[in-house]
């Protein structure tokens, strides 16, 4: 058990807050639901960087803002000090090595963030972009499941969340870091910001506080405040990269596009009923016929073939990429809720998962299993120009399926699954997520959004001529001159439709 006697606080004020300079800074990138949901994505594990301890802050400190840059913000966070060393603990006694809880201030300068690729060394390590304190609550007198987080900005309530809001409880965090190195005494882990961080500027005040109000007493961290400045100093090209700053950056580091002053991006291409409709009535060989009219020769999904022959497939792309099989990567990204089954558990309805897999027979890239789930999910097919084990089952769950065929090894004996939601190579064409799938016995072609409402009219007057043609033919008439039309033949076409 964590004794909180045995360490004397820090003579040093940037650390008296704390017991002592902290060995390691931990931060975890994304954890509270109310955040993931904001960002639009809900991580399955939680991911870390670590953060220098020369950038602590005492309450009532100040922050720079570096001169020109633009992207300050504020992550107000529960923070957690370790008080005994924890090494390959177990979940059931993780929280026992927490000594206290504190208030934090994980500041970001978004502006670095892109060239940082993740890391946050410079986004987020720069001297007092890490405030912590006022005072610190005893572990042992709280649940680190009620833990009430509340951060202002100029006395303004910004965030206000508690730790039941997390994705990955607290005690979780303990254990997992310590599985990959020993957390020793005065570590402080930053467990992540629920929604409402933004964006501040020179002459901002922010205060954090944690606090317990259904524990005995109420502890709490007092309000740990910081006073944002103007700072002289910029950055030199000559020794590392510049600022830069874009529209995504500005819309995360202010948390919506609208608080940052942007236009609303553009609503994601859906198809309607009436597309969905004229879509399911014309072959592909026409639509096909259309876009090489346009110039788009190179959008078949060439070598595979439907597992229902008489079932149309309309809808929009899924991707799922798979990478040739390597042990040591198959290890890593094979096993638990890897890429595949992600991407099986997330298809909406109406759409076609289309798997990357090169081409490549030598293993099945579904089974049974999986088509059932895409099935519940309501998707509208699913594309792989690699196989399909359980042939027989899949065919049964009824799901239009596309395939090179049926093989009987796992996924393993040739491919690993890597990534999805990303544009694939599927039977020699690129496939970006939300294009226009459309399959029959012909097979599948690729429709870009932008393109289908006319190209789908197009092809539908197409058939219509044609199957005028195809009359004039079983009554006697040759095809010279009548396919294509010459004007002659065109002259009594639009009449014959005129008289409709």
């Amino acid at each position: 058990m964590t004794d909180n006697t045995l360490i004397a606080q820090s003579a040093d004020p940037r650390f008296s807050a704390l017991p002592g300079r902290p060995g390691k800074i931990i931060a975890i990138h994304l954890s509270y639901a109310s955040r993931a949901d904001q960002r639009g994505r809900r991580p399955a594990h939680p991911s870390y960087f670590f953060k220098p301890s020369s950038s602590v802050a005492p309450s009532g400190g100040t922050i720079e803002r570096p001169a020109g840059t633009e992207l300050l913000a504020f992550e107000g966070e529960v923070a957690l000090v370790i008080g005994a060393a924890a090494r390959r603990v177990p979940l059931a006694d993780a929280w026992s090595h927490v000594a206290w809880v504190t208030a934090g201030n994980d500041f970001g300068l978004y502006d670095l963030r892109s060239n940082d690729k993740g890391s946050n060394v410079r986004s987020k390590g720069g001297d007092g972009f890490t405030p912590i304190g006022r005072a610190l609550i005893d572990a042992r007198t709280v649940d680190p499941a009620a833990l009430r987080l509340r951060t202002w900005v100029n006395g303004e309530l910004r965030q206000d969340d508690t730790t039941a809001g997390l994705i990955f409880p607290l005690a979780q965090l303990v254990a997992d870091l310590s599985q990959h190195f020993t957390l020793e005494p005065g570590d402080v882990i930053l467990t992540g910001t629920p929604a409402g961080s933004s964006v501040v500027v020179p002459g901002d005040v922010v205060e954090v506080e944690v606090d317990a109000p259904g524990a005995p007493g109420a502890p709490s961290s007092g309000r740990l405040v910081t006073t944002v400045t103007q700072g002289e100093h910029g950055f030199d090209d000559a020794v590392g990269s510049l600022p830069a700053v874009d529209d995504v950056q500005r819309a995360e580091a202010w948390g919506s596009r609208a608080a940052a002053g942007l236009e609303p991006e553009a609503e994601p291409f859906r198809l309607t009923a009436a597309l969905r409709d004229k879509l399911h009535r014309v072959p592909v060989a026409g639509l096909s016929a259309q876009l090489r009219k346009r110039g788009l020769n190179n959008v078949t999904v060439d070598g595979v073939r439907p597992m229902h022959p008489e079932a149309k497939v309309v809808g929009t792309a899924r991707t799922l990429r798979f990478v040739p099989n390597r042990e040591d990567l198959f290890t890593s990204h094979g096993g638990g809720y890897n890429a595949q089954k992600r991407v099986f558990d997330a298809v909406g309805e109406g759409e076609v998962i289309v798997i990357e897999a090169r081409g490549e027979e030598g293993s099945g890239t579904l089974g049974d299993i999986l088509a059932l789930r895409a099935q519940a999910r309501r998707a509208a097919g699913i594309v792989t120009d690699g196989g399909v084990r359980d042939y027989d089952a899949v065919a049964a769950v009824g799901i239009p399926v596309y395939t090179k065929g049926a093989h009987p090894a796992v996924l393993g004996r040739k491919h690993v699954p890597w990534e999805a939601d990303v544009a694939v190579g599927c039977g020699g064409t690129t496939v970006q997520p939300g294009d226009v799938i459309v399959g029959d016995r012909d097979g599948v072609i690729v429709i870009p959004p932008a393109l289908v409402e006319e190209v789908v009219d197009a092809a539908l007057a197409q058939e219509d001529e044609d199957a005028w043609i195809a009359e004039q033919v079983t009554a006697g008439h040759p095809v010279d001159g009548l396919f294509p039309m010459n004007a002659e033949w065109r002259q009594r076409y639009e009449a014959w439709r005129a008289s409709r």
